[in-house]
């Protein structure tokens, strides 16, 4: 018989059985903002189903399987051969199957598709972020390959389809497949020029035999891999495909996976190629160039991951608060805490507002739109990925004591937190790249000030930063040495203007006094309390 002290009360029930998409104010209004009106009932049942997915217990649980359960790496079979295969655990296909059957790899050639891929990455991710590396790698190929109209008219299908065939055979046998990337070596890292990997012409046209190796390796297990290796011409974009047409396995050994801090559902690897064919995509020694798109739709991606990692860690946040009493209430309630929730929740939702308006940029396709995608995609990467390790620690220790234990969920966002930044470019890497779109592009800046001039006068904070902007950007000496605060404030900006026009008056009055003001603290619950705190942390609250 159990004793008194065995009584459990003031435990805070799972978020669980709810649609994560309808309960995401920021997230619904953003799409039905960009897309057009006839598209809207089609993607809000869809987006909406897949919410429902993603809060459901059995695919929470599928994502919790995955982690626990990290790739094994099979270098050999029973009998000596090589066969470098990576084995999953079964819910990581579940996950993957799912992911692709819900559009994540289809934006390219359905109506809206970058808008409605983007909300569905940023939701799936919530449940699972390890998949969002095949799914990511897949869906950004397209642009490479359509450098090469046939081997688009080959592969484009496959990629976009929507449907996941899990099994090694040649690519031409199956209804769906999935890409990998190859770009960084161990004497290089993000200097891809430095790479070493060699490419020697075969006497078919257009393919080669790549010798070298690959540091880092995204999804191993993929159908076929864009790489990076030095051809006579210079560096060249390359197709590996991972079994070839007649069937034998291609010459892609996979040495070792790498052991992560997260991601730890998702395999990376180290591999070599020995011999290995290849077949070119683009003209030899544009290989950087020819990827360029590639990279891009990728750092939107990171935006993305951080952004639904961030809406995960303050729906737990709120749920938490909302649910668990002390000293007399809901932590909800408290002053103190309801300041640290709402500072959490403004992060998050201009980093969701932000990564749909430059999704909305893909589909509008036009010039202006391409050019503002120049200088925002690596701000916003820059940024946004940033943010997201301080909000998914500060949002743990809502949690108190419960937020660092496994079962909680939330370690693994805080290991998962760091990715983003560090993928695709790491910080420096983003905030060079903005120099160089402000130096090389005059266009990309123009086509910034328009869009953040478009909520001109309505926040003297933003007018205020608009103009502190523009001093900075008129002064480039040693501007190198100041790219990364170049980069936060580009990215902030956009931000405060994109809230301003679009968020609930509350949540861009708190975001400009505390982010564009001189009002808000180093911490996050440092938020002015004269503010409208409880109905920023109200618009962010899960419904469960």
């Amino acid at each position: 018989m159990a004793g008194s002290t065995h009584s459990v009360s003031n435990q805070v029930p799972p978020l669980v059985g709810y649609d994560v998409f309808t309960a995401d104010r920021a997230l619904t209004a953003g799409v039905e903002r960009h897309l057009d009106p006839g598209l809207l009932d089609e993607v809000l049942g869809e987006l909406s189903a897949l919410g429902r997915a993603s809060g459901s217990a059995q695919v929470q649980e599928w994502g919790a399987q995955a982690n626990e359960n990290p790739p094994r790496l099979r270098t050999h079979d029973r009998y000596g051969e090589r066969i470098d295969e990576v084995e999953f655990h079964p819910s990581w296909h579940r996950l993957l199957g799912k992911g692709v059957s819900a559009g994540l790899t289809a934006a390219w050639n359905r109506p809206g598709g970058h808008v409605r891929r983007a909300a569905a990455f940023l939701l799936w991710t919530q449940v699972e972020a390890g998949n969002g590396c095949p799914l990511s790698m897949t869906h950004a190929a397209v642009p490479a390959l359509r450098t090469d109209p046939e081997l688009a008219a080959e592969w484009e299908p496959r990629l976009t389809s929507m449907v996941y065939d899990r099994e090694l055979r040649p690519a031409h046998l199956k209804a769906g497949a999935l890409f990998g990337m190859g770009m960084t070596e161990k004497q290089g890292g993000s200097d891809v020029r430095a790479n070493t990997t060699s490419a020697r012409p075969l006497a078919e046209d257009g393919t080669y035999e790549l010798t070298g190796h690959k540091w880092f390796c995204s999804a191993p297990m993929s159908d076929g891999f864009l790489v990076l290796a030095q051809a006579p011409g210079g560096l060249t974009c390359f197709l590996v495909p991972r079994v070839l047409r007649d069937g034998t396995r291609n010459v892609f050994l996979v040495q070792r996976l790498k052991d992560k801090l997260g991601n730890r559902s998702n395999a990376s690897g180290e591999v070599e190629f020995d011999g290995t064919w290849a077949r070119r995509v683009g003209e030899e020694g544009r290989g950087v160039r020819t990827i360029i798109d590639m990279v891009a739709a990728t750092r939107l991606d990171c935006v993305l991951g951080s952004a639904g990692l961030m809406r995960q860690a303050v729906a737990q946040a709120v749920h938490h608060c909302g649910h668990r009493e002390a000293f007399g209430g809901k932590l909800v309630d408290k002053p103190l805490m309801r300041n640290v929730l709402a500072d959490l929740a403004l992060e998050s939702e201009a980093a969701t507002t932000l990564a749909l308006r430059l999704a909305a940029a893909y589909d509008d396709g036009g010039e202006q739109e391409r050019a503002l995608l120049r200088i925002a995609v690596p701000a916003a990467k820059y940024w946004v990925t940033k943010r997201c390790p301080p909000v998914a620690v500060e949002a743990a220790e809502c949690l108190g004591g419960n937020g660092y234990v496994e079962e909680s969920g939330m370690p693994r966002l805080v290991r998962e937190s760091p990715l983003n930044s560090v993928w695709e470019g790491a910080g420096n890497v983003q905030a060079l790249d903005v120099l160089r779109a402000l130096q090389r592009e005059p266009g990309a800046l123009d086509a910034y000030l328009r869009e953040v001039g478009q909520a001109r006068g309505a926040d003297h904070r933003l007018d205020g930063a608009i103009k502190n902007l523009l001093t900075e950007l008129a002064d480039l000496e040693g501007v190198e040495g100041r790219a990364r605060r170049l980069a936060e404030r580009l990215a902030l900006v956009l931000q405060g203007s994109l809230l301003v026009r679009f968020a609930p008056p509350q949540v861009a009055d708190a975001f400009c006094a505390a982010r564009l003001g001189s009002d808000g603290g180093a911490a996050f619950g440092t938020l002015p309390h004269t503010l409208d705190l409880a109905a920023v942390v109200e618009r962010a609250r899960p419904v469960s």
